[in-house]
């Protein structure tokens, strides 16, 4: 029998109905620019549509138009655990991950070999009810239709202890890395945009030490990628940054969302 993870937060974050999901992705995806170049990796929130869809858009465009749904097979995808505690990163037991959009095949393979390492758990409770990857798949079903999911939460890890299983898993053109995050939480507009700015020009020049524990809630996974952008003499394009303030109006307390 197919043990299949299903969705947590649709009708919530996302529409919880096939037809709306699609036309609402579908509709930040036509709105976004998008580039020629295929990317290794991709930075994303992972907010509530309403609030994050059009940044995330702006990353997932370049799927489309650099034709990588052709090449890309495997999506190795991490964000941080919002819910659970627990060391390392944890994967899932699950066969498929479920959306309105359908099923997601797992990479059974790619998760046994990550799982050698001491830092990887099997945690279905980590992912239970976690909002970070979810929003994520839909995105990405649209963009790339057909591939195999190799999905992590973050827990209590180290960028060194991430940046280890990205490494393991990094593969060629047929794989890409996905790092869910956003950004500063809680603070008014301007202060929003002070820590955001900072928090891109660290991910832009490659210096995952300026990333500090209020600049992003995925910043481990952050970290990791940047290491390994060090290590194989990658660059980060910046293609979206902004914050609730300036989607939803209110700016006494915003939300920083970025793309790369």
């Amino acid at each position: 029998m197919t043990k299949v993870r299903n969705p947590a937060v649709a009708g919530a974050f996302y529409p919880a109905r096939a037809s709306e999901l699609k036309k609402a992705v579908a509709a930040y995806l036509n709105l976004a620019e998008g580039g020629n170049i295929a990317p290794k990796a991709i930075i994303a929130p992972h907010a509530g549509y309403i609030y994050s869809g059009p940044v995330a858009a702006s990353a997932y465009k370049w799927l489309d138009t650099a034709r990588a749904n052709k090449t890309i097979q495997r999506v190795v995808l991490l964000g941080p655990a919002h819910r659970t505690t627990f060391p390392g990163l944890a994967a899932h037991s699950a066969d498929a991950f479920l959306t309105p959009l359908g099923r997601i095949p797992l990479d059974k393979e790619a998760i046994a070999l990550a799982a050698a390492l001491p830092q990887v758990s099997i945690l279905d409770a980590a992912h239970q009810q976690e909002h970070s990857l979810e929003v994520q798949l839909p995105f990405l079903q649209s963009a790339l239709g057909d591939f195999n999911l190799v999905p992590f939460a973050v827990g209590s890890a180290s960028p060194a202890e991430v940046s280890e299983v990205l490494e393991t898993l990094w593969g060629g053109p047929e794989t890409l890395i996905v790092i869910s995050s956003d950004l500063s939480h809680f603070h008014n507009y301007a202060a929003a945009q002070k820590l955001d700015l900072a928090t891109a020009e660290a991910i832009e020049n490659l210096q995952p030490d300026k990333i500090g524990y209020d600049h992003a809630c995925g910043r481990i996974g952050i970290q990791a990628l940047l290491l390994l952008a060090q290590k194989y003499d990658l660059s980060a394009q910046r293609v979206d940054l902004r914050n609730s303030g300036d989607i939803s109006g209110s700016r006494d307390q915003v939300v920083g969302y970025g793309a790369w």
